[in-house]
């Protein structure tokens, strides 16, 4: 379907066309008329010229040519012609027809008239002739004719001369299309804008910022917006309520297990899969609000910051047990991803890294080719090439020797995959181990 700026230009281009089309037709036909009258006038002038040298001349008609002072009359085949005819047959002409005579209309004609017909050669000429009675009692007929080249010529002429102002014209009425369309369609565009910078300030539309044709999608907007909201919150609630719901029972019969554990009973299978329970729900929880948040939602947080909390965190734990946890991040890493599920990402990773590594695990944080990317790596053993996907399914663990579920990174997956983001496995270059590459578009689109 088209677009409305496509369907503006080419509306404005059509109706410009039309108009252009329409205006030079009608200018033209008046024009062609206005030289048809100047023809006509002309013609009827040099006719009347010829009646007037006639009656002095009605017993010697021969002299008329003495009185026709237009040199075209002399020249044969000119285009100019003149031409009387008495009651009593004999005919006498100018010079330009040479020995060629001009058809005269049919029936009486005591008033001019006007008509086109052959001259000399099947010339086509445009005539005049009226019946003349002069006082001494002698009737002639007069004709006056001149070739309508001549018409069509002054016709071409004077459309050659207009062409270039329609031409300009035609133009002028295309840009005065495309500045309407853009008058137009500046409030939609100002719309999308505001709409676009809405989600990132959270503000309201002002409907009267706009026109009243539009001042109704406006307030829709916002009237969607916060039902949006309303759902994301409610929803996010829900959730969290789920989850203290569950804590619950599992904290109950994980005490229960403790309990057995000390009086000797065998509890490691139960606690296993208990673990794996709560990490499953972790999980799907997880994924339940990161969905809603990302659908409903723009949110934005300062990804910097978030790094400096966990990193805080990370450290102290790193150097009760002798290791480093280095950190390198730019400032203002923006990103379109709830504040909490940024951090469960960045605290699952970086807490397998601590479990696996050896003595070093490094973080960096930074813009690169339009995206923020976050590279947490190890100097632990890693994850072979085979097993890597494994890895990122849930609850594929690949060691049992460190406690956990397997679905931190499963977990993490599913967080990115809802904001657009990805994560990939890999061996660092640097120190040896796992490298986890975080990559978050700028730019967030719901995939």
């Amino acid at each position: 379907m088209l677009s409305l700026r496509q369907r503006a230009l080419l509306g404005g281009i059509a109706s410009g066309a039309v108009s252009v089309g329409v205006g030079t037709l009608a200018v033209f036909s008046y024009i062609n008329s206005r030289v048809s009258d100047q023809f006509d006038t002309a013609l009827r002038d040099r006719h009347t010229q010829l009646v007037v040298g006639l009656s002095v001349t009605t017993d010697n008609p021969d002299a008329l040519g003495n009185l026709m002072f237009d040199p075209a009359y002399g020249t044969p085949f000119s285009g100019r012609y003149w031409q009387v005819t008495g009651s009593d047959g004999s005919v006498f002409t100018s010079a330009s027809l040479f020995d060629e005579t001009l058809a005269e209309p049919r029936g009486l004609h005591n008033a001019p008239t006007f008509w086109n017909t052959q001259g000399p050669e099947d010339e086509a000429v445009r005539s005049i002739y009226q019946e003349i009675s002069y006082e001494d009692g002698t009737v002639w007929g007069v004709s006056v004719a001149e070739s309508r080249e001549e018409l069509m010529g002054e016709r071409r002429a004077a459309q050659r001369n207009l062409l270039p102002v329609f031409t300009l014209v035609g133009l002028i009425g295309v840009a005065g299309s495309l500045f309407l369309m853009s008058a137009i369609l500046g409030p939609l565009r100002k719309l999308r804008t505001d709409v676009s910078h809405r989600w990132d300030t959270d503000e309201g539309l002002k409907p009267d910022d706009y026109p009243e044709e539009v001042s109704p999608l406006v307030e829709d907007l916002n009237q969607l917006s916060r039902r949006n909201r309303d759902i994301v919150f409610g929803s996010r609630r829900q959730t969290a309520d789920l989850a203290h719901a569950l804590k619950t029972p599992t904290a109950i019969l994980r005490n229960e297990l403790t309990s057995l554990s000390e009086q000797g009973a065998t509890t490691d299978t139960a606690q296993e899969a208990l673990d794996r329970i709560d990490a499953q729900l972790s999980r799907s929880l997880a994924r339940m609000r990161a969905m809603n948040t990302a659908e409903l939602t723009h949110s934005r947080t300062d990804l910097s910051n978030s790094v400096d909390r966990l990193a805080r965190l990370f450290s102290r734990m790193t150097e009760r047990e002798g290791k480093q946890f280095q950190v390198t991040r730019e400032t203002g890493l923006w990103v379109r991803m709830d504040p909490q599920d940024i951090e469960e990402v960045l605290g699952n990773l970086m807490d397998n890294a601590v479990k696996w590594c050896q003595k070093t695990v490094r973080v960096v944080a930074q813009v690169r080719k339009g995206n923020v990317e976050v590279l947490i790596e190890d100097d632990g053993p890693g994850i072979p090439e085979d097993n890597r996907r494994e890895a990122l399914r849930s609850g594929g663990r690949l060691d049992t020797s460190v406690a956990g579920s397997g679905l931190g990174l499963a977990i993490a997956v599913d967080l990115l995959n809802a904001y657009g983001a990805k994560l990939d496995l890999g061996r660092s270059t640097s120190l040896g181990g796992l490298e986890c590459r975080i990559v978050i578009p700028t730019g967030w689109k719901r995939p």
